[in-house]
């Protein structure tokens, strides 16, 4: 794992992680309300669905929907971010990047430490064992 200050949208990465919640609301979309997770349903019009169609699926885990890998940090958007979730998540990172031919390199945002509520030094602690080199964790500028 690296990182980087950067902005997260800028192209010099092959793929984004977005961090989410495992809620879904009744039309079907997951709930995509604030940080990157609100960046990335305005940038791609119907994402929301297409997570949210994935979580009632394969539940709340990570998965790759077109250019983006969605990363959960928590269980309901109301909670705070989840470390055992967040370590789970990571985990999960590194088995779909052994299985991937089109990713070379991807951001993260720092996983549950913006709306989530958790300090990086505590996150970074769980996840910096598990993450290979290509995953860069971004802090915005």
């Amino acid at each position: 794992m690296r990182e980087a200050i950067m902005d997260i949208w800028s192209g010099e990465i092959d793929t984004i992680c977005i961090t989410t919640n495992g809620d879904v609301r009744r039309d079907g979309a997951a709930v995509m309300g604030r940080g990157v997770a609100l960046q990335a349903k305005q940038r791609l019009p119907g994402i929301e669905y297409k997570l949210g169609d994935h979580i009632r699926s394969h539940g709340n885990h990570v998965c790759c929907i077109g250019s983006l890998i969605f990363f959960p940090v928590k269980h309901h958007w109301k909670n705070k971010a989840n470390l055992q979730l967040i370590k789970r998540s990571a985990e999960e990172l590194v088995a779909l990047l052994k299985i991937s031919t089109f990713i070379d390199t991807v951001a993260l945002p720092r996983p549950g430490c913006g709306n989530g509520g958790l300090d990086w030094k505590d996150v970074k602690e769980i996840i910096a064992p598990i993450l290979p080199d290509c995953v860069v964790v971004v802090t915005n500028i």
